[in-house]
């Protein structure tokens, strides 16, 4: 079976722009949520977020920025830093020879809300044409694909925080059926009244205005998560092809899982533990050998709970760090799972397992969570986890290239 190998990554975090500063940031335990400025938020009961503060004007051309929303500016920068990072021009390979595949939760929502707020003010004829499209789900991998001549297979996933991981599997699956190269991962966020809103809907947000105690996974004050934007595009290759190029390799993508929960209240198991051993099969990989696993980390109790007895049901309770670096960032929906890739490569490259920060485990959760600072630790195995609204469970096992 064809290895799947990881040479590129472009992170953009609220507490990082580009992988060095993001992951600077992470190893530090310095986190991005604040109060939310993108729009007047006070008289919602949810007003801390995971912000990208950004300057499109000095990362894309000028005839991008009318087209396109603040989320797919962040993702056309994030796809070039990746690509930039591998060291490879997707316009020196063979036509429909590279492709995009990214996550999605909602598209480009800001850009939406005001042309519909246009609409509704002034008519029809102040809408602005790019309307059509800038919205889309799709429009981050349509954008990135038209940018760099990348015609070959593209797709979008929409699965909620699962998305970024099912993103990634897609692209494996296409780079083992032929396709040379793929930009896959996801860059999502809609911090704007029409996305908060939305959000909200799902009464799984934090309404605590201090941004140090807004978002607790797996602590006894839990009370819900704070929303982000941003996350991780990664340049995925055949790992042979790789190595022929002299390519920097991150690791691999080794396997992945992935199921949805049953029916409430059929007393049936929910599928996170199911996605943990399909990916831990797939990828050949038993449950000892296991470094970290970068947690979904709902916080909202009964989901923590949920998380914390898949994990010990695979793992052994506390037998396994594990991590949620999230907490610094909120959760960036269909861009958190390829953030915690992310991280989860740069664990293995550096020797370090991020910290929890804010943090204090709960005695009923028994698990190894690393809290505070960063645990230096031999890491050559990770599993991400991640889950969406509705029943979305996946797993992703990364490991150093063999």
């Amino acid at each position: 079976m064809t290895a799947v190998a990881v040479t590129g990554i472009g992170a953009i975090a609220p507490n990082g722009k580009g992988t060095d500063a993001y992951w600077k940031s992470t190893v530090e335990g310095a986190g991005g949520i604040t109060a939310l400025s993108r729009f007047d938020a006070s008289r919602y009961p949810a007003k801390v977020a995971g912000e990208v503060p950004f300057d499109p004007a000095a990362h894309l051309p000028s005839r991008l920025i009318p087209q396109t929303d603040h989320m797919t500016r962040l993702a056309l920068t994030a796809a070039a830093w990746a690509l930039d990072d591998a060291g490879v021009q997707p316009s020196e390979l063979p036509d429909f020879s590279t492709g995009v595949i990214t996550a999605s939760s909602a598209g480009g929502f800001e850009f939406g809300q005001r042309e519909l707020e246009r609409l509704w003010s002034k008519g029809p004829e102040y809408v602005s044409a790019y309307q059509s499209y800038a919205w889309f789900y799709a429009v981050n991998t349509g954008q990135i694909s038209i940018r760099h001549g990348m015609r070959g297979p593209s797709g979008v996933v929409v699965s909620d925080q699962a998305g970024g991981l099912d993103a990634i599997a897609q692209a494996r699956r296409q780079l083992r059926k032929g396709t040379k190269l793929i930009i896959s991962g996801g860059v999502d966020g809609s911090l704007c009244p029409w996305g908060w809103v939305a959000q909200m809907a799902g009464n799984r947000m934090s309404t605590s205005q201090d941004p140090d105690a807004a978002y607790l996974p797996f602590d006894s004050k839990a009370d819900g998560h704070v929303p982000g934007e941003g996350g991780a595009l990664l340049v995925m290759e055949d790992l042979a092809s790789a190595r022929q190029r002299g390519a920097e390799i991150y690791g691999e993508i080794a396997g992945y899982g992935a199921t949805m929960d049953p029916k409430p209240g059929s007393a049936r198991e929910p599928g996170l533990r199911r996605a943990i051993t399909t990916a831990l099969d797939d990828a050949g990989v038993s449950p000892d050998e296991v470094d970290v696993v970068f947690a979904d980390a709902a916080a909202v109790p009964e989901l923590d709970r949920l998380e914390v007895e898949a994990i010990n049901a695979v793992f052994g309770a506390g037998r396994v760090p594990v991590t949620a670096p999230k907490t610094m960032t909120g959760r960036l929906a269909g861009g958190a799972g390829a953030l915690d890739v992310a991280a989860a490569l740069l664990s293995i490259r550096d020797g370090v397992i991020p910290p929890t920060v804010n943090v204090c485990r709960a005695p009923e959760y028994d698990i190894d969570l690393v809290c505070g600072e960063a645990r230096p630790a031999r890491v050559r195995t990770a599993v991400v986890l991640g889950r969406g609204q509705g029943g979305f469970n996946s797993a992703v096992v990364v490991r150093a290239a063999r």
